[in-house]
């Protein structure tokens, strides 16, 4: 038995659960193990974006490749993207020797990526129609004992638990990486998305001097604005480095600090001219390419600091779901997201 669920990988052999190819996913449990009947998956923005494209748009295409993928690597990881998502449930059964204090009846958020979670699917997907990062399901799920999972909070739905807590990394480096500057202009790509609204709350709330949110299209602009969570809102596509670079420019920077939310490829050399020399950017894009980050910030001869947001700083998801009940604009821009 492992901790980390090596005795759950089938293939291949050494690899870690994540990098495995594919995971055991039978439902009896070893010692250190949790079972949890699955309620309800988010799949993260840059895994269901690729699905869809790759699709040209057909739900049920998407809804037949996530259920494909599942049954065949055991487990919910993208192997174009090389990511998954989360999930919410209620704990079925708890191993004698589980360290993760959760107890049967528990309904929880997986703090942990499916990628590395095995995972069955029971219902063949029947009431997801593919169009929305979140599938409702049945099955089950198996959590090891060095995974992290938090249990739902009592005041929220939990549909907006799930997406908050998809995402609760971003906010919580953000804050750490700010709080490190004096007064520093914050620069987030992707601002109007999930973890790009919730890291503006954390950087203003971590002391910066100037928030700077970019998107790409009107729309998200003026929901942004509405939101009041940034100094100012700019149009650029963040695919365009020249483009960011200049809107962030005259919108007050370079940043001392950009972050990087969006879940598409080609948003490194825009990160990268939008920041200031001895800046800091964090990737938190699964569809980040860390290759064209490291060798893009060479050929411009940028000093920089980039870090890979992993999605796992402590107290995350209480610091997340501080900012969602504390801050309307966030609250608000989750929940006209789920609708929609």
């Amino acid at each position: 038995m492992s901790a980390i669920g090596l005795h759950r990988v089938l293939a291949p052999a050494g690899a870690l659960p994540q990098a495995a190819e594919r995971l055991d996913t039978r439902s009896e449990l070893w010692p250190d193990e949790v079972r949890v009947r699955v309620e309800r998956l988010n799949l993260d923005a840059a895994s269901f974006r690729q699905l869809t494209e790759q699709a040209g748009g057909d739900r049920e295409a998407v809804r037949a490749t996530v259920r494909e993928i599942i049954k065949d690597r055991g487990k919910m990881h993208n192997p174009i993207t090389g990511s998954g998502g989360m999930l919410v449930g209620t704990v079925e059964e708890v191993g004698p020797e589980s360290p993760l204090g959760l107890a049967k009846g528990d309904r929880i958020a997986t703090l942990v990526s499916l990628t590395l979670t095995p995972l069955v699917v029971e219902d063949g997907l029947a009431r997801w129609d593919g169009a929305s990062e979140q599938v409702p399901c049945d099955g089950y799920a198996i959590l090891f004992g060095r995974s992290i999972a938090a249990k739902l909070p009592p005041d929220l739905p939990a549909p907006l638990s799930l997406a908050v807590m998809d995402v609760c990394g971003a906010p919580a480096l953000t804050a750490r990486v700010v709080s490190t500057y004096a007064k520093p202009t914050v620069c987030v790509l992707g601002a109007a998305g999930k973890s790009g609204s919730l890291a503006l709350a954390a950087a203003r709330r971590a002391g910066a001097g100037r928030v700077i949110g970019v998107v790409p299209i009107e729309r998200e602009r003026a929901a942004l604005d509405s939101a009041a969570l940034a100094h100012e809102v700019v149009l650029a596509d963040a695919r365009d480095p020249v483009a960011v670079a200049a809107a962030v420019e005259q919108a007050g920077g370079p940043a001392d600090v950009t972050i990087v939310c969006v879940d598409a490829p080609g948003c490194e050399g825009g990160a990268i001219l939008a920041t200031a020399a001895g800046g800091t950017v964090i990737f938190f894009s699964m569809a980040t390419s860390f290759s064209a980050a490291a060798l893009g910030a060479e050929g411009l001869a940028a000093d920089l600091t980039m870090l890979i947001g992993n999605g796992y700083v402590p107290g995350h998801a209480d610091l997340a779901l501080d900012l969602l009940r504390t801050e309307p604009g966030v609250r608000k821009l989750f929940e006209e997201r789920l609708a929609t």
